[in-house]
């Protein structure tokens, strides 16, 4: 069993940073691959970026390329989204998510891939 806390949103004006937080309990965070996902109302649960369980590869959609990292601390259990330059288009609930362990796939941007979510954390851009 894993439980994801997120935390770290909030109302920001374009051009700013913030930088999500995820607490993930249980045994297994070390060995899942993790997601940030985003989501608005009326639309698809979209995925942000990717880290392997290993931190030694990450993924990210094409809007956020250059502008957000993802990272990990397997230790720590924590997964994070530094969020650098935000614009309007950005504002969502933000949800991290985790696959389960050992999963070998590639498919992380299938929502359907991981099974363990936290409650989500809103962040609001202004322009």
């Amino acid at each position: 069993q894993v439980q994801l806390v997120e935390s770290g949103g909030g109302l920001v004006q374009a051009g700013a940073s913030l930088r999500l937080s995820c607490a993930a309990s249980g045994r297994t965070f070390s060995s899942s691959n993790m997601g940030w996902f985003r989501q608005v109302p009326g639309k698809e649960r979209e995925l942000v970026a990717a880290v392997i369980w290993s931190g030694g590869s990450t993924y990210y959609t094409d809007s956020v390329k250059g502008r957000f990292t993802i990272s990990r601390d397997n230790a720590a259990k924590m997964l994070w989204l530094q969020m650098n330059n935000l614009k309007p288009e950005d504002t969502a609930v933000y949800y991290c998510a985790a696959q389960p362990p050992g999963y070998g796939g590639s498919d992380y941007s299938d929502h359907r891939k991981y099974n363990y979510w936290g409650q989500g954390t809103q962040v609001t851009v202004s322009s």
